[in-house]
């Protein structure tokens, strides 16, 4: 019985050791002191849809990566250019790509509690909300859990600024990855990526690889290794209804101008039930939650009472049983809405217009274009007529409901099976790095415009998420938790030093 005993003891101690992060200690010590060159990164203005700020963004990543030895190349695409990086290490070994975008959404900076989006502040969470700190608070010893603040610090700046931690850690021990290094950077991801699909069709040499791996998105809540097997695509929608041709006294014209707000919003209401459910027929055609898959969404922890904690939501939508089985149907969701003025600015009137604008995250099973016919179909069938244009003034006195409805299919779904050879690699690494199995994310919730690899090249394509889920990223005060800045380090060093 005591020789059992020191056996097991002895089995205990080995797997410890197994799993022990041997780069824990090492991507600390230099990604605290990467934070300096982050926060350089994070001053960038990055707004996807500003030529000039990205230009900056990237001649500061081209610098940097040719610092580590990459061989940079630009794609030139219909818009901004898509940036392939290349580190070569042995012709014959594999080749890995990563998918990262350095772009970022639009700042509205009346809403973040901070003076400069682009100028990054510590902060720390306390009672009363969370309250800045000098940088100098890093040299403290606990700081997981504070956090950067500023655009893009989550969205995706914070992932490349781990990569390139890693990469020096790796230098200073002359050490290199263990297979060809390809970085593909998108700098306008935040702007759907117009230019990558043509890119992938004309470019193919230049794209290929052996796997895909996204470096984009938040963890699990349970701030466990996470990997994500697919996304949903996304289309967008904009629904214009139409009143008098100028704004109108309300008190002069109240019951008798049609008020084109009230006609759009009961277009949008007709599109749903009191449970959140598509009523639009076939909406969710193809979709099927069989045993295999039940099996895969259950496996992942939930997180439905955090999510209603974190969103202050008191019920949800009844369009799967859990968060994860919500994700693996379509979505339909009104993304904003303007009519008139609000506020200090509400005027007394009856709008000229009303204005939704709508995205439907797409799924592997769904087809985009019936998706958008049967939105198109559904709004003909309540008696309005469909324009792809603003109505003429025959038109206006035609037509008592008009709606004119433009529509664009951005990029579609993709998923890799999560038996597939390239997953249970990655798995068998967090495993064994960080001692427990990954979390299996079949299919995310958000989207990426990476679907054109895995259907024109073929490439397997999965997540490797590294930030802390409660971000805000597209929002005011984006934030990355620096645990998890030191924790994706970890990650890249597990990965890049593993052969494939």
């Amino acid at each position: 019985m005591k020789y059992l005993h020191w056996t097991f003891c002895l089995f205990l101690l080995s797997l410890s050791v197994h799993s022990q992060r041997v780069f824990e200690e090492q991507a600390r010590e230099v990604g605290i002191e990467s934070l300096t060159r982050f926060k350089t990164f994070l001053a960038l203005a990055n707004d996807a849809s500003k030529g000039d700020e990205i230009q900056d963004n990237i001649s500061w990543v081209k610098e940097q990566l040719q610092d580590q030895g990459f061989e940079i190349k630009l794609l030139e695409t219909s818009s901004l250019p898509l940036m392939i990086a290349n580190l070569s290490i042995k012709e014959k070994l594999p080749t890995i790509a990563l998918y990262m975008h350095l772009d970022g959404q639009a700042v509205d900076r009346s809403k973040w509690n901070q003076d400069d989006p682009y100028q990054a502040v510590i902060k720390q969470e306390t009672a009363s909300g969370f309250e800045t700190l000098s940088w100098e608070a890093l040299k403290g010893e606990n700081i997981d859990e504070f956090r950067i603040f500023a655009r893009s610090s989550s969205d995706d700046k914070g992932p490349f600024a781990m990569l390139l931690t890693a990469l020096d850690i790796l230098k200073s021990k002359k050490k290199r990855p263990a297979f060809n290094l390809k970085l593909i950077l998108d700098f306008e991801e935040e702007q759907s990526s117009p230019g990558l699909p043509e890119s992938v069709k004309t470019h193919k040499e230049d794209l290929l690889a052996d796997l895909l791996l996204i470096f984009d998105g938040p963890m699990h809540v349970s701030k466990q290794p996470t990997l994500v097997f697919g996304n949903r695509g996304i289309a967008t929608l904009t629904l214009t209804t139409y009143g008098p041709i100028t704004a109108q006294h309300s008190g002069h014209y109240g019951n008798y101008v049609p008020n084109p707000a009230l006609a759009l919003t009961k277009i949008l209401a007709s599109m749903k039930d009191d449970q959140g459910r598509v009523l639009i027929p076939d909406f969710y055609k193809g979709i099927e939650i069989d045993l295999a898959t039940k099996k895969v969404l259950e496996a992942v922890p939930s997180e439905d009472a955090s999510i209603m904690a974190r969103t202050q939501i008191a019920t949800t939508d009844q369009v799967g049983t859990n968060y994860q089985e919500s994700i693996q149907y379509p979505s339909l969701n009104i993304r904003g809405m303007r009519s008139g003025w609000v506020g200090k600015e509400a005027r007394t009137i009856v709008p000229a217009t009303a204005t939704a604008e709508m995205d439907i995250r797409l799924v592997v099973e769904s087809d985009p274009e019936a998706l958008l016919a049967g939105v198109k179909t559904h709004i003909e069938s309540l008696g309005f007529a469909l324009l792809d244009h603003v109505p003429s003034k025959e038109e206006r006195l035609s037509n008592s409901k008009l709606v004119t409805l433009t529509s664009k299919i951005a990029y579609p779904a993709f998923r890799t099976d999560t038996q597939a050879k390239e997953g249970k690699w990655l798995t068998k690494i967090l495993k064994e790095y960080y001692g427990t199995s990954p979390v299996i994310i079949r299919t995310s919730g958000g989207s990426v415009p990476i679907s054109p690899f895995v259907s024109e090249l073929g490439v397997p394509a999965i997540g490797v998420p590294t930030v802390n889920l409660d971000n805000n990223q597209h929002s005011p005060n984006e934030n990355l938790r620096i645990g998890n800045y030191l924790m994706g380090i970890e990650t890249y060093l597990a990965i890049l030093t593993t052969k494939f």
